[in-house]
């Protein structure tokens, strides 16, 4: 199914506005972990199974998880089908996939058609 330009561009303001917002509560998360109790903070690496189908849907997810605050991509697996990403703060490592595919990789999907 192709999608038509004005389609695409809307849902990309759609994914930029996620993205700032992810962006702001990010920041607020990650200066609360650094002021708080180190004790607190689970850093770890998280596997998220990716189900984009492009090159360019891949490298969008990984841009806009290493630009949040907090989280760092590490490296995409040869088939493309896995992110490896660093958590300073993963209590749950179930819950940071849902967050990263519900908050990005589900609007990049829809920008790819």
């Amino acid at each position: 199914m192709t999608i038509s330009l004005p389609s695409r561009m809307a849902k990309s303001a759609i994914l930029c506005t996620v993205f700032l917002r992810e962006l702001i509560v990010s920041s607020l998360a990650v200066a609360r972990a650094v002021l708080g109790k180190k004790d607190r903070i689970a850093p770890a690496i998280i596997v998220v199974p990716l189900d984009l189908r492009t090159r360019a849907g891949v490298v969008t997810l990984a841009n806009c998880v290493t630009l949040t605050p907090g989280t760092t991509s590490l490296h995409v697996s040869e088939d493309m089908s896995k992110l490896y990403v660093h958590v300073l703060d993963a209590p749950s490592a179930e819950a940071v996939i849902a967050g990263i595919k519900q908050s990005f990789e589900t609007r990049i999907k829809e920008i790819e058609g």
